[in-house]
């Protein structure tokens, strides 16, 4: 689609904690394969060079909606489906793919697809105010999967132990909410650091927020590029 591209994506959060059922480190990779689902290592997405393999990173990807019986549409064999790993080398961690249906600046929404493969997470960000637009405002529908996603409020306990190790020293949003198939939350706060990582079956989720203007877009790592 003209004017969307990899660089205008990203998803977000709710305020609120939930009860939920922790993952001790690696459970994640081994439910995952226990479901039928491949488990990787980080390795198998990088060439000898260290860029992610884009193609196989994909694959991966297409394994997961097949898995979730979700239809791999002609458009998702295009470069319209993208990914990446925020430059950050550790893709089966911090990683994402993504599709924009539509990001409209003129009536102000955006529609978006999200995959996320098991335990990974999408990297903590927040939104602000641009010369072209408000704080992007965003609410999300867990299609496949689980999400646990996480806002800035108070800590649920135990939540250091859950954040991976590439954020450990950067993540603000620290509210943890486990969210199902068939629910939706919503971004409460304009501005407000957020993330979100998949549960042992990986996630496909549902964004529906208003425009998207990259230049508003900030992110807590400082090592993140796109």
């Amino acid at each position: 689609m003209k004017g969307v591209t990899r660089r205008g994506m990203l998803g977000g959060i709710v305020t609120g904690a939930a009860s939920l059922t922790i993952l001790r480190p690696g459970h994640a990779a081994e439910e995952a394969t226990k479901a039928g689902l491949k488990q990787y290592k980080n390795e198998d997405f990088y060439g000898a060079d260290g860029k992610l393999d884009v193609a196989k990173a994909k694959q991966a990807y297409y394994e997961l909606m097949e898995y979730h019986k979700f239809p791999v549409f002609p458009r998702l064999k295009t470069d319209d489906f993208w990914v990446l790993d925020f430059a950050l080398g550790k893709f089966t961690e911090v990683g994402m793919g993504g599709i924009f249906y539509i990001n409209d600046k003129r009536d102000d929404y955006l529609l978006h697809d999200i995959w996320l493969l098991p335990g990974q997470m999408i990297a903590e960000h927040y939104h602000v105010k641009t010369e072209d637009a408000a704080a992007k405002m965003e609410a999300w529908l867990v299609r496949h999967g689980v999400g646990y996603f996480y806002s800035e409020g108070e800590p649920t306990p135990g939540v250091d132990e859950r954040i991976p190790p590439t954020h450990k020293e950067s993540a603000k949003a620290r509210t943890e909410k486990l969210v199902k198939p068939g629910e939706v939350v919503k971004l409460e706060v304009v501005e407000k650091r957020h993330w979100v990582k998949a549960g042992p079956e990986g996630a496909i989720i549902t964004e529906v927020a208003t425009y998207h203007d990259m230049g508003g877009l900030r992110f807590s790592h400082p090592q993140i590029k796109l």
